[in-house]
């Protein structure tokens, strides 16, 4: 099969990040699909790590990327970031100024003392450098206060967004890097293992924001996820990688018995708990354990 080039560019270090007037349109708007991958495959260390992944993501649509640990989830993430090249097929993906990123977990220091709404901005003008000369883009730095102020209530981080973010909980230091994320007003939000380390009521209030962002603003979602369960009721679609294949679907028609059985080649079974969780059991140990996923 022959290589195609990534549609992606490398973010530029100096240019400012512009700021739309208008958010993006609801998803019902523009149903072309934000992402799209067509037999791609990623080589890692001279190895192939997986091949032949199909997955369109549309507009609107939160899709959750599952699989043991080591099977390449991130790598996926990297690929589409244009940070990982395809090794094959081919890869359409938003430019990266189009994209929002979170990466894995990140914590603060107690005495870190940088304030969250400036984390917050960083998302905007970290890139820049230098001290800007006064008077000149008085109207860019006013449209950037707003757009802080505008993400920040979206996350519901107001209330905190001026303590400094080493004395922030886990939650809310979340909450603020997601805010980061998407200031830009990304079309594509890229999360690794956002929930990661969080306790259950803080995974369950950050899935339902995801949720929200995704399915009423019109942002796509593509994440990483270790766990399921929380974010199950949000989601469009999953792929599901796995001995360096992947399946995508609705979680109803992926997540199964004999979907997984199919991909791993060897006996698993998902059990569904009195409380609607899914739990995959069966998976052999050296191929890895996907948890309750």
């Amino acid at each position: 099969m022959t290589t195609a080039p990534i549609e992606a560019t490398v973010i530029p270090a100096q240019p400012p990040v512009p700021i739309p007037a208008q958010p993006p349109a609801p998803a019902t708007a523009d149903r072309r699909p934000v992402l799209e991958l067509r037999g791609a495959a990623v080589r890692v260390g001279g190895r192939t790590l997986w091949s032949d992944v199909d997955l369109t993501v549309g507009a609107g649509e939160f899709t959750a990327i599952l699989g043991p640990n080591g099977v390449g989830k991130s790598t996926l993430v990297k690929l589409l970031l244009g940070a990982v090249p395809a090794a094959a097929g081919h890869v359409t993906a938003p430019d990266p100024t189009d994209i929002g990123y979170l990466p894995q977990r990140r914590s603060f220091d107690p005495g870190v003392r940088i304030r969250g709404l400036d984390v917050v901005r960083l998302g905007l003008d970290g890139h820049r450098w230098g001290v800007p000369l006064p008077g000149l883009g008085r109207a860019r730095r006013r449209a950037e206060r707003q757009r802080v102020d505008e993400v920040v209530e979206l996350v519901g981080a107001t209330g905190y967004a001026h303590r400094p973010i080493g004395q922030c909980s886990g939650g809310e230091q979340q909450r603020l890097l997601l805010a980061q994320a998407l200031v830009t007003r990304p079309r594509l939000l890229l999360l690794d293992e956002p929930l990661d380390s969080l306790d259950l009521p803080n995974q369950s209030a950050i899935a339902a924001l995801l949720g929200r962002i995704c399915h009423e603003d019109g942002v796509s979602v593509a994440m990483v996820a270790h766990d399921v369960n929380p974010i199950l009721h949000h989601l469009d679609q999953v792929v599901y990688l796995a001995q360096g294949r992947a399946v995508a679907g609705p979680p109803a028609e992926v997540i199964t018995s004999r979907t997984l059985t199919r991909l791993y080649g060897a006996p698993v079974e998902v059990l569904h708990t009195a409380g609607d969780r899914l739990v995959v059991v069966g998976v052999p140990e050296d191929r890895g354990s996907c948890g309750p996923c």
